[in-house]
C-alpha cells in the first residue's frame, strides 16, 4: 500500500489542508480499476470505520500478491468539512463558507476532459478544488464507490438506472434492504462520474456495462460499531472479489429487496414546526393511510397536534433523528409500489 497526500491550498493565508490517498497496485492491467472514497459529508463516518476495516484486508491480500486491481482508496474525503465545528457539532454536510452542499456542484463534463480538471486550480476555491481532486481520481477508474450514510436508515444505496441490473451483485453483498433507482440528472459526486462516461462519446450513453458510480447510505449517522463496520467491509471486499479485483472465490445470493425509482419515493414532510412523535419505525411496511407520526405543533391545546398518514403503502427506509422540526422538514422515505403523486424535480432527493 503506498501512501500520500493531496494538499489543498486554503481560502486564508496559512491554511492549507491534506488529502490523505492509500493505493494498492494490481497485478493484472485487465482488471477494473476501483476507486472508495468516504466521509465526503464530513460528519458521515459510518464510510470511514468500514474502508479502516477493509484497508487490513487488503493489506493481507496484498501481501498475498491477490490484489488484481489498482484500487484507491480515500478514507476521509473532506478535510475542510471535517474542520467546521458550530457551536460544538460538526457541521460536515455544508460548506460555511458557501452554504453548499459538499455533494453538490461538482463539474459536469464528459471524461474526455479528465485532466481539464486540473487546470488553473491555484485560482479556484479550496472546495472547488477539493471536488476537482476527487473527480479527478474516480475517473480514472471503472467502479467507483461513495459511502454516505443517512440520518435514522436501513442500509441501502443510489443507483443510476444505467448500472442496473448489473450492480444487484453489489446490493447483495451489501446487504442492503433496498436500492433507489436514480435518474443521474444532478451534480452530486457518483452522478457526475456517470454523467462523464455517458458523454465520452456524442450521443448519450444509456448502458454503462462494466462500470460502476454509486452512492451507498451505510445505515444512520449513529451506526458506527466495530462489528457493523467488519461486517460491512466484508461486504465489499465480497463485491471487489466478485468483479475481479481480488484473486479470491465468492459465491453471492441474488439480491431480493425492492429496487424503486426514485419518482416512487414518498417524501414525507412536516406541514407545521413542532414536536415530533413517530408512530413507525425505519424498516416497518405501512399501509396507505397508517399513522407515521404525531406533530404537536401547539402544546397543550385542544387542537394542537396533527396526524402525519402514509400517502401510499410502502417500506420506511429512512426517518429523521430530530424530534424538533421545521415546516417542510423531511421526516421519512418511504419505498413504494407505485409512483408518488409529488411533483418531483430531476436529481437528488434531499439538498
Amino acid at each position: 500500500m503506498n501512501t500520500s497526500e493531496i494538499i489543498i491550498a486554503g481560502d486564508t493565508a496559512g491554511i492549507e489542508w491534506r488529502l490523505p490517498v492509500l493505493r494498492f497496485n494490481g497485478n493484472d492491467p485487465k482488471a477494473p480499476k476501483v476507486y472508495i472514497q468516504a466521509a465526503l459529508h464530513a460528519n458521515e463516518l459510518p464510510g470511514t470505520a468500514l474502508v479502516h476495516f477493509l484497508c487490513e484486508m487488503l493489506r493481507q491480500f496484498e501481501s498475498a500478491g491477490q490484489i488484481k486491481s489498482d484500487i484507491i482508496v480515500v478514507p476521509h474525503a473532506n478535510p475542510i468539512g471535517a474542520a467546521q465545528a458550530h457551536f460544538g457539532e460538526l457541521q460536515g454536510r455544508f460548506d460555511l463558507g458557501t452554504r453548499t452542499n459538499f455533494n453538490r456542484e461538482f463539474p459536469l463534463i464528459s471524461v474526455k476532459d479528465r485532466d481539464g480538471l486540473l487546470e488553473d486550480l491555484e485560482n479556484r476555491s479550496a472546495v472547488d478544488k477539493l471536488k476537482r481532486q476527487l473527480l479527478h481520481m474516480a475517473l480514472g477508474c471503472d467502479l467507483v464507490i461513495d459511502l454516505h450514510c443517512d440520518d435514522e436508515s436501513l442500509q441501502y444505496a443510489y443507483i443510476d438506472e444505467a448500472f442496473w441490473p448489473e450492480a444487484a451483485d453489489l446490493a447483495s453483498a451489501m446487504k442492503m434492504e433496498a436500492v433507489l433507482l436514480s435518474d443521474g440528472e444532478s451534480s452530486a459526486f457518483e452522478e457526475a462520474v456517470g454523467f462523464a462516461w455517458k458523454y465520452e462519446t456524442p450521443e448519450k450513453q444509456s448502458r454503462l456495462p462494466g462500470k460502476l458510480s454509486v452512492t451507498v447510505e451505510l445505515r444512520g449517522r449513529r451506526d458506527v460499531y466495530p462489528d457493523m463496520a467488519k461486517e460491512d467491509a466484508d461486504g465489499l471486499w465480497q463485491f471487489l472479489a466478485s468483479r475481479g479485483a481480488i484473486d479470491a472465490a465468492v459465491s453471492l445470493p441474488a439480491f431480493d429487496g425492492p429496487a424503486v425509482p426514485l419518482d416512487n419515493i414518498e417524501m414525507v414532510r412536516a406541514p407545521e414546526a413542532g414536536t415530533v412523535l413517530f408512530h413507525r419505525n425505519i424498516g416497518e411496511w405501512v399501509g396507505e393511510g397508517d399513522v407515521l407520526a404525531t406533530l404537536i405543533t401547539r402544546p397543550g391545546m385542544a387542537d394542537g397536534s396533527i396526524e402525519i398518514r402514509a400517502p401510499q403503502g410502502g417500506l420506511i427506509v429512512t426517518r429523521s433523528s430530530e424530534r424538533l422540526v421545521r415546516r417542510r422538514a423531511d421526516l421519512m422515505k418511504i419505498a413504494c409500489k407505485n409512483a408518488s403523486n409529488a411533483t418531483r424535480k430531476p436529481g437528488t432527493l434531499e439538498d
